[in-house]
């Protein structure tokens, strides 16, 4: 747990939020009731779900328990996936893979392939992920409607618990100007996955007039310093004591840059 407060705190208002990773979930597999899963795990390490908790999941345990994992031996590739595999040292079931679920290549260049999933972000290839899939040969495509994920997750959480949170679905994106990856949100439930803060005055009495917050992304990307990609076994974390704002309706390609705004086309 990355825990901001302390019991000396408690009278004082400070700005303070807690990061809690949720350990000993099993390893996730197909028709897994994750919400189900999620709360006996956080009951069972003494920080039950509380209302207004953000519960941030990683993708790929959503795919796992929605069945979208694909046997790259039932692929046969294309001849173009065949042709840019060999050209680059990749396997062509996976290229073929990652050409499936877009809508079109973004850039492609030096065996690299950003594209426009099915889902509407922009990412290397197609969000497609070996990482934390069971068998050499499966890959984990991104579910195929992240914010219904979110959505299903938080009722099921509420009709377990009886408290109100919200839900982000997040996955890891490179930057194309930034060294690194963080962790963004691919779907929502329950929150606004951007803070509109313009109209706001600053502390020198400015109004804003361009500051939109994209609170989705930092939140998962907050989580993920307990979440862990490699052995860690914490696909889940909660942040707590976050005042976020709240929606029923939002979804998470509201942060993606329409075409029209793009900078760098």
């Amino acid at each position: 747990m990355i825990c901001t407060q302390t019991d000396s705190y408690d009278s004082v208002k400070i700005p303070m939020i807690q990061i809690i990773g949720v350990k000993e979930l099993p390893i996730i597999k197909r028709e897994d009731d994750l919400a189900e899963l999620i709360c006996v795990a956080t009951e069972r390490q003494g920080t039950p779900i509380e209302n207004g908790d953000i519960i941030v999941i990683t993708h790929v345990i959503v795919s796992r328990s929605e069945g979208n994992v694909v046997n790259l031996d039932t692929v046969t590739p294309s001849d173009f996936a065949k042709a840019f595999a060999e050209e680059f040292d990749k396997d062509p079931a996976i290229v073929e893979i990652v050409l499936r679920e877009s809508r079109n290549i973004v850039r492609m260049s030096n065996g690299k392939l950003i594209t426009e999933t099915k889902q509407g972000f922009i990412c290397a290839n197609s969000g497609v992920d070996k990482s934390n899939v069971l068998g050499k040969k499966n890959v984990a495509l991104l579910p195929r409607n992240s914010d219904r994920s979110a959505r299903t997750i938080r009722k099921k959480i509420k009709e377990l618990t009886g408290k109100e949170v919200a839900v982000i679905i997040s996955d890891t994106h490179g930057r194309p100007l930034r060294e690194g990856e963080i962790n963004v949100a691919i779907g929502v439930a329950g929150i606004n996955p951007i803070r509109d803060r313009r109209g706001e005055t600053d502390l020198f009495g400015y109004v804003l007039k361009v500051k939109r917050t994209a609170i989705a992304d930092e939140l998962s990307s907050a989580a993920e310093l307990v979440i862990g990609q490699a052995n860690e076994g914490v696909p889940v974390a909660v942040i707590r004591g976050y005042p976020y704002p709240k929606s029923e309706e939002a979804k998470a390609t509201e942060l993606v840059r329409p075409k029209d705004k793009d900078l760098f086309v």
